[in-house]
C-alpha cells in the first residue's frame, strides 16, 4: 500500500496566494517577520512590490490591512494564531470587525501540534476568540486540497475571514474529483447510524481513521468534516444528531468556546441529544514533539476511537 501524501497546511496557504496573485493585482500580503514560517515567503519572492513585511508588530500588521482594505486592496495579514487571535485582537475587533472590512487573516501554527515551540505558542482559543467577533468567518482545513479552496473562497467573500493553517504535515484527504468546497457547508466523509463524529483541522484524518476502528467493533460512525465553524453549519448537523441520536465533536483546540461549543449551542436550541466534546480540555499545552502530543491529548486516530467508543 503507497504512504499517504502529507502535506503542511501552512505550506498550501502560501502556494494558494501566490496562485491567487497571479490572477488578482488587488491581492497583497503582510506578514509579523515571519515569511518563512508561514510561508508568505512564496509570494514575496513572486511579488515583492505587493508584500509588506510589518516586522514584530502584529497590532499594526492588522492597523495597515484595515487601512489597505479601506482604499479596496485585499490584505492577508499572516502570523501565528497566537499572535493574530491574541495579540492583535483589540485590532482585529475594532479595526476590521467593528467597520467590517475585506480582511483576511491567515493565523498559521495553530493547536498543540506546533510541537516544541510549547505553551505560549500553541494557541488553542483562537476559534473562541474569532467566532465572537460580529461578522468574522473562522475556517479551518482538512489538508492541502481544502486549503487552499479555502483561500480562494476567503478572497472572493467580501467580509472579515480568519482562517487558521497548521505547521504539521497532515494527510491529504480530499483529492477526489467529487470534493466541493463550499464557505458555511459541512462534508459528509462517511455515512453511519450510531454516532456522529464531528472535525475539523487535521483532527478530520484523525476522526476518520478512528471510525475504521469503531466500525471493526460494530459501530458505525457518521464523519462530518466542518471546515466552517462560523457560519456553522446547522442543517446538517441538526440532521446528522437527529439520525444518529449522539454526537461527538473533535478538534485541536480548546473544547470551550471553539467546534464543540459552536454545535453545542446548536444541538441545544434545535436537537437535544448527548454530546461529547473532544479537545484540549481547559489546560494548557506543553513543549514536545508533535504526534507525541496529538497522541497525549487523545487526539489521534487510537485516542478519538477510544473516547467515542467508551461514549457510544
Amino acid at each position: 500500500m503507497s504512504e499517504v501524501k502529507k502535506i503542511a497546511t501552512r505550506a498550501s496557504y502560501g502556494a494558494a496566494l501566490v496562485e491567487l496573485g497571479k490572477e488578482h493585482e488587488n491581492l497583497v500580503v503582510l506578514d509579523a517577520d515571519l515569511a518563512a514560517a508561514t510561508q508568505t515567503g512564496m509570494f514575496k519572492k513572486e511579488f515583492p512590490e505587493r508584500h509588506i513585511d510589518c516586522g514584530i508588530a502584529e497590532c499594526n500588521m492588522v492597523g495597515i490591512a484595515a487601512g489597505l482594505a479601506a482604499t479596496g486592496k485585499v490584505p492577508f495579514a499572516s502570523t501565528f494564531a497566537m499572535f493574530a487571535a491574541g495579540r492583535a485582537y483589540e485590532q482585529i475587533r475594532n479595526s476590521v470587525g467593528y467597520p467590517h472590512l475585506n480582511v483576511k487573516i491567515g493565523a498559521t501554527h495553530g493547536g498543540i501540534s506546533v510541537g516544541e515551540d510549547g505553551a505560549t505558542h500553541q494557541c488553542c482559543e483562537d476559534f473562541a476568540l474569532m467566532r465572537v467577533v460580529p461578522g468574522m468567518v473562522v475556517m479551518s482545513p482538512a489538508d492541502d486540497i481544502e486549503a487552499k479552496a479555502m483561500v480562494k473562497a476567503a478572497y472572493e467573500y467580501e467580509g472579515p475571514v480568519y482562517m487558521r493553517f497548521g505547521r504539521l504535515a497532515v494527510p491529504v484527504i480530499n483529492d477526489n474529483p467529487d470534493y466541493k468546497f463550499e464557505m458555511g457547508k459541512g462534508i459528509v466523509l462517511r455515512e453511519g447510524k450510531d454516532v456522529t463524529i464531528v472535525a475539523n483541522g487535521l483532527c478530520v484524518a484523525a476522526s476518520l481513521e478512528a471510525a475504521e476502528k469503531l466500525a471493526a467493533d460494530g459501530i458505525e460512525a457518521k464523519v462530518i468534516n466542518i471546515h466552517t465553524i462560523k457560519p456553522l453549519d446547522e442543517e446538517l448537523i441538526v440532521a446528522a444528531a437527529k439520525e444518529t441520536g449522539k454526537v461527538v465533536t473533535v478538534e485541536e483546540h480548546s473544547i470551550i468556546g471553539g467546534l464543540g461549543g459552536a454545535v453545542c449551542e446548536c444541538l441545544a436550541e434545535k436537537a437535544p441529544v448527548p454530546v461529547k466534546r473532544i479537545g484540549v480540555n481547559d489546560r494548557f499545552g506543553e513543549s514536545g514533539p508533535a504526534v507525541a502530543l496529538l497522541e497525549k491529548y487523545g487526539l489521534d486516530g487510537e485516542g478519538i476511537y477510544k473516547q467515542v467508543k467508551e461514549f457510544v
